[in-house]
């Protein structure tokens, strides 16, 4: 079994000799060449699995020699269903039992079908393909990968959305583009079989980790290229060895340290740019070794500029090589000057930090301890930085940290920046009362020896394994109040040491079979106050609460209705059911996805589908957005709905033009990439509120020049990629030229196309005052192309004498009319539609104008944004809600009556003896009495009483006075059961003895029921089962027979552990069952009140609200034949009942 690896190919020898082999699986892996004659030797096999891989072809009759073959799967991969594939087909129809769901990915045409579905005359390739397709997939000196494009030595993947480095590469491949995907480490000798590589580009990947040995043997590497990715740290000897390396950028990471010795090997290197990290501090002697090196970059890193910084002002007064304004962060009296310009005397320390940086140095290495974070509280190995409004966890915490507070901040996202690491001694981490909604996979990697970790009061919505990796240690997870709705059985896999674990009031409804038996050590788990759905899928929980024994207090279920407030533990297992056609909810909900885009928490993938316009259905909350690889000839107006984008990815689409309007509302954006597209013109204010953008990319565009000043709201701007576009270096760009060299915003790729004597020479390293006009009026648009023939060397003329108008890049917005300005240049003003304003008409449009107002709801603008009317019987923000007119606030009825909602609004069901719309008029009852013999009639609630004349009596007053002589009331009464007789004026009244009630107590009330096998046996049921049983319960036991009736079909009302259960089933199945929420065991009298009508049936203790159950389906009616027992019933009947599950328990009553 080698599933679940990183395998990228099997080679022609790998299994040479294994000709006993029986089950060879190597599904989910990264497979993606099959060399051939790769399993000629597995004669014997009968199992294998190929599927989940990145496979696009396979030898012909690669399986032909396996005559035992009984499973085989090769779905779920890139299959290409040229020429070269048609015999796959052949052999999967031969074999109908096997392969199955083997798809083509490509071509188009066939892209979803069957292999062995398709005829061979489908299977075609077209003359160019051929070569390519043709030659075998070869591991000797390697291929070009699917997704890439490779020539002259050049393997481009480029924006393919890559998560690893492709193996098996060309082995004489000289540079490797690998830029803008999302590769998250540099794995063990990634790079090292290559050994003619010059150039390395992995930036603006997501890395943040890198094998100490990825770059082993690059002797001929000159340009390594790893900026805009999340490296923390440089392993030591990383760059070992790589003497030719000239170029190394390293800017726009989260660096915080550098050891002394990283550099020694690169004594020819000549551009290093530590730019924009967290470096805080340099060992002396760190630059050293770098002997030819021209240009250095340490700006925007928060450099402390005490003694152990005093080298490096010293150096960089030798050396005036630092160009991009390093400056230090702290002391504030140095704050914000140049290091460079500091004189030496100015770096002092204190006696504590003096200690630290000589112990730095002695090691020069990248584990000492550092000072406490900015604003925190360092005392006894406790880091104190509760309540600062902290957004994120610092980056330098001391290695001696036992206890870190980082409660009652705003931390949203925990990244996977690798600080644990760098923390042995850490055993708390508090992160309660924050917003964390999101923790990345391998957030906590190093905490091993963390055992509490507190995440109360967040916002996460959902729990899986990857969040907790490295936690090995943890014994307490505190996950209460948060929004979590779902457990399933990935969640806590790796915790096998977690004892205490709380998921209390969260959205839990329910929690997938095994959710918890990774957690072996598992000793108290609290699960209360969380909405569970007792229905099937949960039917596990209850057996399982009851053997385990570790849950704190009695978590119970809010669906359905006939078990709420039932404790899980009590349910029976029939009771957790699932209705017929119900479907099954997904423990993982998915969230809104377009079909043609995956989503990953809020990050939507969109790349490579052809799109020409932006797919309906993305998530509001989406924070990254991939529309690379597309069909868009504009910026969708759409995205300015996104409010939480912080990166938008437009590259290798067909954008011919920006507006001003393009990026309006996304003030969070960081990342912009806008490469290779067809962009000639950018207007001044395209970028315009862009305040949060660090890297813009317009890089492989049409772009001659910049108009100055578009950068000027870009304020945090530090990475603009610019090359691969034709720039004319004149006067008209030398403000780009100055800008790009203030704080190196640019890394030195971009290039001039024009004049002549410009051609070739770096944006960058030019001096400024070499982009100059001679004469010409060259202006911005439509780009300047370089020389195309040598008859026509400059297309607009040789001084660009052609003057072109400022309307030519169409800056009005909103529907605005351009009128350009007098005299030459690009000015322009707009005329401006109603309800728009300003130079360029970009006033905030109707914000009605795509409002979410639902259910005809109207949208009424505000300044800023909108509110919706909502129309009668709607609430909520967006009116999505139906208002609960039955809510305790707005019902209208009145004295107990039943409140229904309606689409019309409330309807009152009128308890007896009231009438009206709400219920609020008494009912004359008197209008129909029957009082007798001139008596007076008193209304009552639902209902009337006679007040007789003298001497009449009886309850209607129809009792005349008796005579003299005659026989008195008592005489004439017949009180059973020894009652004594009183008479009350011309009534007799029996008086009964306890246990017997009626008119003449003749009818038994209550049964002390003492033995165990005693029982009542009622026969001869008149109306059954129509019928209202009220029982008076007193005892001390949790189950016992309380009603029974029935055979097949049957009424069964039983005590099971406290709770009244009502089983009934009247023919229909499957039986339904009520419970009780209250229990009745606890040895006072309950009243107990059963109403039964055809298939419907009431339930009601001491009173309270009554739980109803109908059996829908044909209508039946029970046996009324046979006898209805109380407190018991005979031994046979008993077991059926039991064994047909119409009872749970069995126990006859005692009490």
């Amino acid at each position: 079994d080698l599933s679940e690896n990183f395998i990228h190919a099997i080679p022609r020898k790998a299994f040479r000799g294994a000709t006993d082999l029986r089950n060879l699986q190597l599904d989910k892996n990264q497979i993606s060449c099959i060399e051939d004659g790769a399993f000629r030797a597995l004669r014997g096999l009968e199992v294998l699995t190929l599927n989940n891989n990145n496979i696009t072809s396979i030898p012909v009759s690669s399986f032909n020699h396996m005559p035992k073959l009984r499973t085989f799967r090769l779905h779920s991969n890139h299959l290409f269903c040229d020429c070269h594939l048609a015999w796959l087909s052949q052999w999967l129809r031969q074999r109908p039992t096997i392969g199955l769901f083997t798809q083509c990915a490509a071509p188009a045409q066939l892209r979803g079908l069957n292999v062995a579905e398709i005829q061979k005359n489908e299977f075609s390739c077209s003359g160019q393909m051929d070569p390519a397709r043709a030659q075998l997939c070869s591991l000797s000196s390697g291929s070009c990968p699917a997704m890439c494009t490779c020539s002259n030595g050049i393997v481009d993947c480029r924006g393919k959305g890559l998560t690893a480095i492709p193996a098996n590469l060309p082995e004489t491949m000289t540079e490797i583009r690998l830029e803008l995907n999302g590769i998250k480490s540099i794995p063990p000798g990634a790079f090292s079989p290559y050994k003619k590589l010059r150039r390395i580009d992995l930036s603006n990947n997501q890395i943040s980790e890198i094998a100490p040995d990825a770059f082993q043997g690059l002797r001929s590497l000159n340009s390594l290229v790893l900026y805009g990715n999340k490296i923390t740290d440089l392993p030591k000897g990383v760059f070992g060895g790589l003497f030719a390396l000239q170029l190394l950028l390293l800017n726009a990471n989260k660096i915080n340290c550098v050891r002394a010795d990283a550099f020694q090997d690169l004594q020819n290197l000549s551009l290093l740019s530590l730019y924009d990290n967290k470096i805080q501090s340099l060992a002396k002697g760190t630059f050293t070794s770098l002997r030819a090196i021209q240009t250095l970059h340490l700006a925007q890193n928060p450099f402390v500029c005490d003694c152990n910084l005093k080298w490096l002002a010293d150096f960089l007064r030798a050396n005036p090589i630092e160009t991009s304004g390093a400056r230090c962060a702290s002391p504030r009296r140095l704050a914000n000057k140049r290091i460079g310009q500091i004189k030496s005397k100015k770096f002092r320390c204190s006696g504590e930090s003096r200690a630290w940086t000589e112990d730095y140095q002695l090691n020069s290495e990248c584990n000492s301890d550092v000072i406490c974070p900015p604003k925190c509280r360092c005392e006894s190995n406790v880091v104190e930085c509760s309540n600062l409004k902290l957004t994120k966890i610092p980056e330098r915490i001391p290695q001696s940290t036992a206890e870190l507070r980082l409660n009652n901040n705003e931390i949203s996202i925990l990244e996977a920046t690798g600080i644990f690491k760098k923390l042995p001694h850490l055993k708390k981490i508090n992160l309660s009362n924050n917003k964390v909604s999101e923790i990345e996979d391998g957030a906590f990697e190093g905490a091993s020896a963390v055992s509490e970790l507190h995440l109360t009061v967040n916002q996460l919505e959902s729990v899986r394994s990857g969040m907790f990796r490295g936690l090995d240690g943890l014994r307490t997870l505190m996950l209460r109040n948060n929004r979590i709705s779902c457990i399933h059985n990935d969640s806590f896999t790796g915790l096998r040491n977690v004892r205490l674990l709380s998921l209390y009031d969260n959205q839990i409804s329910t929690i997938a079979p095994g959710a918890f038996d990774t957690l072996q050590s598992l000793s108290t788990l609290n699960l209360l106050a969380n909405p569970f759905n007792c229905n099937c899928q949960l039917a596990w929980l209850g057996d399982w609460l009851r053997k385990r024994k570790i849950v704190t207090g009695n978590p119970r279920c809010q669906n359905p209705d006939f078990l709420r407030q039932i404790p899980l533990q009590d349910v029976a297992f029939p009771d957790f059911r699932c209705e017929e056609g119900q479907a099954e909810t997904s423990c993982i909900p998915r969230p809104q996805c377009p079909q043609e885009c995956t989503c990953l928490d809020t990050v939507v993938r969109c790349s490579n589908k052809h799109l020409k316009a932006l797919p309906k259905g993305i998530p509001k909350n989406v924070t990254e957005l991939y529309l690379d690889g597309n069909q868009f000839t504009q910026v969708p107006g759409q995205l300015s709905t996104f409010k939480y984008l912080q990166l938008v990815d437009l590259s290798n689409n067909k954008i011919s033009s920006l507006s001003n309007s393009s990026f309006t509302n996304m003030s969070q954006l960081t990342t912009l990439i806008l490469s290779y597209n067809s962009l000639q013109c950018i207007p001044p204010l395209a970028f315009e509120g862009l305040r949060s953008l660090r890297l813009l990319s317009l890089h492989g565009n049409d772009i001659s020049s910049l108009p100055e000043g578009i950068f000027a709201d870009v304020t945090s701007l530090s990475h603009l990629a610019i090359g691969a576009n034709p720039l004319y270096c004149s006067c008209n760009l030398r403000w780009l030229s100055s800008w790009v060299k203030t704080g190196y915003k640019e890394p030195g790729i971009a290039r001039c196309a024009g004049p002549p004597d410009m051609e070739g020479k770096l944006l960058l390293t030019t001096p400024a005052k070499k982009f100059e006009c001679q004469g010409e009026k060259c202006l911005r648009c439509p780009s300047w192309h370089p020389p195309r023939s040598h008859l026509s060397p400059f297309p607009q003329g040789r001084n660009c004498e052609v003057t072109l108008s400022g309307c030519s890049s169409n800056p009005c917005s909103n529907g605005g009319t351009c009128q350009p300005q007098d005299g030459e240049g690009a000015g322009f003003r707009c005329l401006c539609p109603v309800s728009f304003e300003g130079p360029s008409c970009r006033a905030t449009s109707d914000p009605c104008k795509e409002h979410s107002c639902e259910n005809g709801g109207s949208c009424v603008p505000r300044a800023t944004n909108y509110t919706c009317l909502c129309p009668a019987h709607y609430t909520g923000d967006f009116c999505e809600q139906p208002q609960d007119f039955c809510s305790a606030e707005l019902s209208p009825c009145q004295h107990g009556s039943t409140c229904i909602s309606t689409s019309q609004g409330p309807r009152c069901e009128c308890a007896p003896g009231y009438v009206g719309s709400n219920c609020s008029e008494d009912f004359d009852d008197c209008q129909d009495h029957r009082c007798q013999n001139n008596a007076r009639c008193l209304d009552e609630v639902n209902g009337y009483s006679c007040l007789c004349t003298e001497g009449y009596s009886g309850q209607l007053c129809e009792m005349p006075p008796h005579a003299a002589g005659q026989p008195g009331p008592c005489e004439r009464a017949e009180c059973l059961n020894g009652a004594l007789c009183v008479e009350r004026g011309a009534r007799a009244l029996c008086q009964c003895l306890p246990g017997f009630g009626g008119p003449k107590c003749e009818k038994l009330l209550s049964v002390n029921f003492v033995d165990r096998d005693t029982y009542l046996q009622f026969t001869d049921l008149q109306d059954w089962p129509r019928a209202n049983i009220t029982l008076q319960v007193s005892t001390a036991e949790g189950n016992g027979i309380l009603l029974y009736n029935g055979d097949n079909d049957h009424m069964a009302v039983e005590l099971y552990q406290g709770h009244v259960r009502v089983s009934y089933d009247p023919g229909t199945h499957p039986s339904s069952a009520i419970y009780s929420a209250e229990t009745i065991n606890d040895g006072q009298f309950h009243t107990v009140e059963l109403v039964t009508f055809d298939q419907m049936v009431n339930l009601s203790i001491d009173g309270g609200s009554p739980m109803t159950m109908d059996n829908s389906g044909k209508h039946y009616t029970l046996n009324s034949e046979a006898p209805l027992y109380v407190g018991g019933m005979p031994v046979d009947v008993n077991s059926a009942a039991f064994r047909l599950w119409q009872l749970l328990n069995g126990t006859s009553f005692h009490g």
